[in-house]
């Protein structure tokens, strides 16, 4: 019995050194650096190029690779920017993307008919199409988008988040209410006003007034007195200072104003 254990043990200590090879290769090889896999240099110069061209799909694609790949690089939050910048850019051009369709306009048709059926807004089909009358000929091919989009509002961190099919669009900075009063939950934006009129206790102040908090755009939600709106105050965006709604810079909601429809729903989370 004594001399099959000598035996086995010489042949146990070769296959566990077997082992301990093959693992300290294998590990060897995983944290062996790819190079099939492009250098981040590489991957800029070609993002950048594709973006000169007008290339905004694959230069899109190519920063979301650089997110992805890279995702431990102190440059990553500046690539999820220029991702971003490109959605809007899509958004706006008449460059055909997976969430928008080619529409033939019809006799009849107006662009608040198109508007209506694919839920989106007349200011996006006028500024993704470059129509500058609302007077539409029939026969022309216009590019319409037909995903439907979400907002979703941090207050912990005073950011939103313009989604799309779950995809972020874009982050925004906002302010929210003071001592945590904007309340949480699932609205619906159900009116929409340029340059709104703000009716405060005891006062009525005219839209373009210094003291109108609401700034340039107001997006109300189905709970009575909030919304989304503009500011008078910039410096003040990512604090929470507001009254209870959520604010933007006035050119960031009048971005928004343009790209979402009335029935958008918004999320507000703690």
């Amino acid at each position: 019995m004594n001399k099959k254990i000598l035996i086995a043990i010489p042949a146990v200590i070769v296959i566990v050194s077997i082992f301990v090879i093959l693992g300290i290769r294998k590990y060897f090889n995983l944290n062996k650096p790819d190079k099939n896999q492009p250098s981040v240099h590489a991957l800029l110069n070609q993002a950048q190029q594709s973006e000169a061209k007008g290339e905004l799909l694959e230069a899109k694609s190519i920063y979301q690779k650089l997110v992805n790949d890279f995702s431990g690089s102190p440059e990553v939050a500046g690539w999820q920017r220029k991702a971003e910048g490109i959605n809007i850019k899509l958004l706006f051009s008449p460059t055909i993307t997976p969430k928008s369709v080619t529409y033939q306009i019809r006799s009849g048709d107006t662009l608040n008919k198109i508007a209506r059926e694919y839920k989106t807004t007349v200011e996006l089909i006028m500024k993704s199409n470059n129509i500058n009358d609302p007077l539409i000929i029939p026969g022309r091919k216009i590019k319409v988008w037909n995903a439907p989009f979400s907002i979703l509002v941090d207050k912990s961190q005073n950011i939103m988040l313009l989604k799309s099919d779950e995809e972020v669009i874009k982050t925004y900075i906002v302010s929210t209410g003071k001592d945590n009063c904007t309340p949480a939950g699932t609205f619906k934006i159900v009116n929409k006003l340029v340059n709104p009129t703000w009716f405060k206790a005891g006062a009525v102040v005219p839209a373009g007034s210094t003291e109108n908090v609401l700034g340039t755009r107001w997006l109300g939600f189905d709970l009575a007195g909030y919304g989304i709106h503009g500011t008078t105050e910039p410096k003040e965006l990512g604090k929470q200072v507001t009254q209870g709604c959520v604010r933007l810079s006035n050119p960031d909601v009048e971005e928004l104003y343009d790209i979402v429809p009335t029935g958008t729903e918004v999320t507000i989370v703690e």
